[in-house]
């Protein structure tokens, strides 16, 4: 049988091959293969391997031809022949033929018949599914993946036909994917001009039916969905793609994620980025991960300049990235994440005031709308902050804590703080509040196995500074952050709200035995956190929130920190805050005074049950009654509901309204805990900062009036007393050039205040005061004469302190003070 045409005798005459190639085209296409020649042409290919590039050469020319004058039912068949000959070789000779086979596919995609583009479609990917014996060293994709991306854009008016030719598209690049992937020269498929165009075009297809199609989250399609749905198949190509991708060619796949992003302005609304950013995460190797994360960060460094909700989308794609690579492996990404993410908090927090400059005097809405928008960006980042911190585990985020204080603006300090000097005052604000609540994220859930873990000297100094205290909010966002801190047995939630607990047997608290660790941390650390309650109830600003989380701090130090010891100290702290409410020298209102009376009541109930001491609780019951008879306002209850009949006054008489020393000293003494350091009233330590800060300081608010008995047999006298003469006294009164020196010597007494044992002290004290009355009688020659009326004056002796009539002589001399 000779080809249509052709004399027999001609037909003798032509190779083998290509009369059975000729034969298995049948007289009419609608015929179909000739399938039993085609079983000679198969049984010949695979007998002479050497063949088959003539083969395939010849197959390739009939196909050419027939494609140009439109013959498509020889160009079916032509094609069914070569994908069967694929199937059936697999010896080295079929290199050449597979060069022929890929010729007469690229003619097909070349065609503008859509038939014939999906034709080749099919049989290249049929022949991606051919695993090879030998690695081809010369052989490309270019051309395909330029034409399968361009095949994923098809916009034929034909809604069926676009459809059809995007699906062929999208599995011709996944053919192409698995192709060069699995060769040994799988590298040249990775390079940025394949993946610019591959990736993008998967992208187009997935954003461009997914609010049509799509129901449920992009990593689960919802059931149902035909795999004929571009928008699926593209997801599932792309999932593919990244999951083949290794460490060095994972940037190459990720970064025309983001050019695509960019280009189509997907990042706001970010609905479609979230979802692609799922898919990476979920697809990539976990040990990937933060190759993404590192990406992500560099974008946004590049589009810092853009408008807050472009930003925004960003930091929140960040957040769901950090969430899944949080539970797996992140690298050594973990301080650049937070380091990132705190600059551009910076940024925004910049932004947003230097809009507000920019328009002072002239609110507009747009303004408005910028600094709103600027909030977003702020409230994105502290979240992901917080997620990511949150999820590392304990060690990490140690170090992350304390990498966040260190960028807390603290006055006085030389931290790397984020430089809030361009800011104002309101800018660092604004910076303190944000990066206090990133920490109180951080530090939620955070168990730590001892308390000096979760509160190190570094970390402890700037959270407790006066620097933080000049705002309410600061205050409680510091107060919160201790708590997440110290409670280590999840009992805040059971002491949430400042109120008079009848039995506290009811709440159920969780304690263990204090630890060694513990204690010292007491010991060393413990006046720190009594200083910052104290000074936290005097402050004017306060609201209830305030004093309810003072009162959680109370509670929360008592149970996980208090041995008998600290104890007594609270105890201290609590008629330490009663007598500030009290006595009022700092000109507190009465809203105030009353809240921390309040405050001391719930305390000393919550203590006195705690502790377990029968006359204590006694004391404490009986005060309480009384207050709710008399002066209600001094109760929680009462004080904080939103109209308070408020007293004009606080009467220092009324004993039974208050909380005496004596009486609590009687009944824990009875019980045996060591109650000489109960009478020794509670003050404040001083700080360096104090004298820095533009706050009210310390060192001028507390005032201690000390005068020592000279009849005590103290001749023993100190080696390092100072010799007191003329030349001292005038130096002394000369103020000029001795500044530094004045400071020198302040601090070197307020250190020796704070760390030096108490005996040792009071007897220097002692000996001072007796050396400074006979010199000062001798140079001086004064005749010092007491006062007619002597008030009542605090003596300090080893081990207690007590009042009695001597007068006290005031110094006018710097140096020789007494503090």
């Amino acid at each position: 049988m000779g080809q249509k045409g052709v004399c027999c005798c001609c037909a003798a005459l032509r190779p083998r091959y290509k009369r059975l190639v000729d034969n298995i085209f049948p007289e009419d296409p609608k015929d179909g293969l000739v399938k039993a020649d085609m079983e000679k042409l198969t049984f010949y290919a695979v007998s002479a391997p050497e063949k088959l590039d003539r083969i395939g050469a010849y197959l390739a020319e009939r196909l050419s031809r027939d494609v140009v004058r439109h013959r498509y039912g020889y160009v079916l068949i032509a094609m069914e022949a070569l994908d069967q000959l694929l199937m059936a070789c697999h010896s080295q000779s079929i290199k050449p033929f597979v060069e022929s086979f890929l010729h007469m596919v690229a003619k097909l995609l070349e065609s503008g018949e859509p038939k014939l583009q999906v034709l080749g479609t099919n049989s290249f990917v049929k022949f991606a599914n051919i695993e090879e014996d030998t690695p081809s060293y010369h052989r490309r994709y270019d051309f395909f993946v330029s034409r399968f991306s361009a095949m994923c854009h098809s916009c034929d008016p034909d809604p069926e036909i676009q459809n059809g030719i995007r699906i062929a598209g999208i599995r011709g690049i996944q053919g192409v994917v698995r192709k060069a992937v699995n060769d040994e020269l799988r590298a040249t498929i990775w390079e940025p001009q394949h993946m610019d165009k591959i990736v993008p075009s998967l992208l187009f297809n997935m954003h461009k039916i997914e609010d049509v199609d799509r129901i449920g989250p992009p990593s689960s399609p919802a059931a149902g969905v035909k795999e004929e749905n571009p928008s699926v198949l593209a997801e599932n190509c792309f999932r593919e793609l990244l999951g083949r991708a290794t460490y060095g060619n994972m940037n190459n796949a990720v970064r025309p994620v983001f050019a695509h992003l960019d280009h189509h302005r997907l990042w706001d609304p970010n609905e479609f980025a979230v979802s692609c950013f799922k898919i990476i995460m979920y697809s990539i190797q976990a040990q990937y991960s933060h190759h993404v994360i590192q990406e992500i960060l560099g974008h946004l460094d590049v589009r810092k300049r853009d408008s807050p909700r472009v930003r925004a989308g960003i930091i929140q794609v960040l957040l769901e990235a950090v969430a899944i690579a949080a539970k797996g492996s992140i690298g050594p990404t973990v301080l650049e994440v937070f380091n990132t993410l705190l600059k551009h908090l910076r940024i925004s927090v910049d932004f947003e005031l230097s809009d507000r400059r920019s328009s002072a005097g002239s609110a507009t809405l747009s303004t408005s709308s910028k600094e709103s928008d600027e909030r977003i960006v702020q409230n994105a980042i502290i979240q992901t902050i917080g997620f990511f911190g949150s999820n590392l585990p304990d060690y990490q985020r140690s170090e992350i804590m304390m990498f966040i204080m260190s960028k807390v603006p603290v006055l006085g300090t030389t931290s790397k703080s984020l430089d809030p000097s361009n800011l104002g005052d309101l800018g660092t604000r604004r910076i303190q509040i944000m990066l206090l609540r990133s920490l109180l994220m951080v530090t939620s859930g955070y168990k730590a196995t001892t308390i000096s873990n979760a509160l190190p000297a570094p970390f402890l100094d700037p959270l407790l500074s006066p620097s933080l205290m000049e705002d309410s909010e600061l205050r409680q966002l510091v107060l919160e952050i201790l708590h997440n801190l110290i409670d280590r047995h999840d009992n805040r939630a059971k002491l949430r709200g400042i109120r008079i607990i009848p039995d506290v047997s009811d709440l159920k608290i969780k304690r263990d035995k204090i630890s060694r660790q513990d204690v010292s941390f007491m010991k060393k650390h413990g006046q720190q956190l009594y200083r910052h309650i104290y000074l936290g109830c005097k402050e004017e600003d306060n609201v209830q929130k305030n004093f309810e989380l003072l009162f959680t701090s109370l509670a929360l130090t008592t149970i996980e920190l208090a041995n008998e010891e600290v104890v007594i100290d609270l105890i201290r702290l609590a008629i330490a805050l009663q007598d500030v409410a009290i006595i009022n020298e700092d000109n507190l209102p009465m809203f105030n005074r009353c809240g921390v009376m309040a405050l001391v009541a719930a305390y000393l109930n919550f203590l006195s049950q705690m502790i377990a001491v029968p006359a204590f609780c006694q004391h404490v019951s009986k005060v309480i009654e009384t207050r709710s008879v008399e002066a209600s306002y001094f109760l929680p209850e009462t004080i904080f509901k939103d109209k308070c009949d408020l007293p004009q006054s606080l009467e220092k008489d009324e004993k039974d309204l208050f909380f005496l020393t004596n009486k609590i000293a009687e009944s824990l003494g009875g019980s045996g805990y060591n109650v000489e350091r109960l009478t020794v009233p509670y003050v404040p330590q001083v700080t360096d900062e104090d004298r820095l800060s533009r706050r009210k300081s310390i060192v001028d608010t507390v005032s201690i009036q000390v005068d020592i008995l000279s009849g005590n047999g103290t001749e023993d006298k100190i080696d390092n007393t100072e010799e007191i003469t003329f030349e001292a006294l005038k130096k002394a009164i000369d103020n000029n050039g001795l500044e530094e020196q004045e400071k020198e010597k302040r601090r070197l007494v307020i250190e020796k205040f704070q760390k030096a044992p108490f005996e040792e002290i009071a007897a220097q004290c002692e000996t001072k005061a007796n050396l400074l009355h006979d010199r000062l009688a001798q140079i001086l020659e004064l005749t010092i004469r007491p006062p007619p009326s002597p008030s009542g004056t605090m003596t300090i002796t080893a081990g207690h302190a007590h009042y009695h009539s001597v007068p006290v002589y005031e110094m006018k001399f710097p140096d020789l003070c007494v503090y």
